[in-house]
């Protein structure tokens, strides 16, 4: 009697411990939220008012944040030999009074979200995960500028093209994109986002974990517009008064009906802080946008019947000469060389652009200074594992780095609110970490965080 005794206790603890585990699942702010896997990807669908899909997001990708919050730690000390906390006071006194009240609410939803699931992290770290990439080197090189220590050099990313009119196939919009990251953090780009906020456009864009915008952005919305970006080579400047770009590029995405909305929100309250050139297209009146956005300099050029492309160089001459060290003229330099490559490439294919061609685009290994095919830190498929030369925002040669992911679009399936994407480098050619550290020991301080990236199939992947 007493043995029975004991085990119904043991069976009423043991549903009491698995209702509190399962509690949070009945949350009703999880109700239209989903999760799924896919050729390397995670597909999340989140739903909802600000606080509603912060929520979703921590609770769905609670694992993935953890690591990745631990990974950007590792990243910040090391360009900067500051801690965690240091970013987090800078987060506290110069980013989070300037965040708008709605992603101060999805913020703070993504925390209570991580905390359901054990995970504790607060608003102030996310702030520092999502200004990650102002925070260091744009904002940290101006720190360091004002209190007379060296300077950082601001980091390379991506290459994109648009294209419309006489270019395309059918004479409307088409857009692509790759990722070029470390592969340490590249590997966590993987997230799919599929935003229904309850305000504003639908969202499907690519990103990272944590992140309320795209960050190497690359996305569709329901107001028609296509919004991608490269970063700007060793671009110096930034603004502690102004609005955090992550915030920007959030409310771009979600708020933009036009170019002109675009641009309008990008240009308000600039801080310089992750400096890009933005490629913009409208699927509803083909028309396509550079918007090359500077501290100081700020252009932009449209067009219906033409190309855009993008690959870490400065359009402008003035805004090079005034607000970077590029080398300008040194056609061995990685955005050099591959600007020359988008030329040959958009003007052998004038006429034939699309969806497939844009996939070939991103894959091609074509070195322009070499004049030959040879996958390095010169070609639009990036990479820098094999390259002698070196990318110089890593600082080393052979680093594991290079392009990480796809993404390709056009005006059809803008509308359906699809794109296609590829995890991994798109040409087919895998990277295994094991072997490359056994052979570069001097990239054991990523053994941690550095996994395989293998590359997976184009899919097409659509709203819900």
């Amino acid at each position: 009697m007493r043995r029975l005794r004991f085990l119904s206790v043991l069976l009423l603890l043991g549903c009491a411990v698995g209702l509190l585990s399962r509690e949070p699942q009945s949350d009703p702010r999880l109700k239209q939220a989903s999760r799924r896997e896919q050729n390397g990807w995670i597909v999340v669908h989140l739903e909802g008012p600000p606080s509603q899909i912060g929520f979703q997001h921590g609770y769905l990708l609670a694992a993935e944040i953890q690591d990745a919050q631990k990974l950007i730690a590792l990243l910040l000390n090391r360009d900067s030999d500051r801690d965690w906390a240091f970013f987090r006071e800078a987060a506290k006194t110069m980013l989070w009074p300037r965040v708008d009240a709605e992603y101060r609410a999805e913020l703070q939803g993504v925390a209570e979200g991580l905390n359901a699931r054990g995970v504790k992290l607060d608003a102030l770290d996310m702030t520092v995960m999502n200004a990650w990439q102002e925070l260091s080197p744009y904002w940290y090189q101006w720190q360091e500028k004002h209190s007379g220590r060296k300077k950082s050099a601001a980091h390379e990313h991506c290459s994109a093209f648009v294209a419309t009119g006489s270019y395309t196939t059918d004479g409307k919009v088409v857009m692509g994109h790759n990722a070029w990251t470390g592969y340490a953090e590249g590997q966590r780009w993987n997230i799919i986002f599929d935003l229904s906020p309850a305000k504003g456009s639908r969202i499907l864009m690519d990103g990272f974990p944590g992140l309320i915008h795209s960050a190497d952005d690359f996305g569709v919305n329901s107001g028609g517009i296509l919004i991608t970006e490269t970063t700007i080579s060793k671009f110096s400047g930034f603004d502690p008064k102004g609005i955090p770009e992550f915030v920007r590029a959030r409310k771009a995405m979600q708020y933009s009906a036009s170019i002109d909305d675009f641009a309008r929100i990008m240009k308000a309250g600039n801080n310089g802080g992750y400096a890009n050139n933005w490629l913009v297209a409208d699927r509803k009146t083909n028309e396509i946008a550079s918007l090359e956005l500077g501290l100081k300099n700020v252009t932009l050029r449209r067009s219906k019947d033409g190309y855009f492309s993008g690959a870490n160089f400065p359009v402008s001459e003035k805004l090079a000469r005034e607000e970077t060290s590029f080398p300008v003229d040194d056609p061995g330099d990685s955005a050099n060389a591959r600007r020359v490559r988008w030329d040959q490439l958009m003007a052998e294919n004038k006429g034939k652009i699309d969806v497939a061609a844009g996939q070939r685009f991103l894959s091609d290994h074509y070195d322009t200074f070499q004049g030959k095919t040879d996958p390095n830190e010169r070609t639009l498929c990036g990479h820098n594992e094999f390259s002698p030369r070196g990318m110089k925002p890593w600082q080393l040669e052979y680093a594991p780095a290079g392009a990480v992911q796809a993404k390709v679009t056009d005006a059809g399936m803008a509308e359906r609110m699809s794109f296609t994407a590829s995890m991994g480098h798109s040409c087919g050619l895998h990277f295994k970490a094991v072997e490359h550290l056994k052979q570069h020991p001097e990239f054991a301080w990523q053994k941690e965080f550095l996994r395989d990236l293998d590359s997976h199939p184009w899919t097409e992947f659509r709203a819900r």
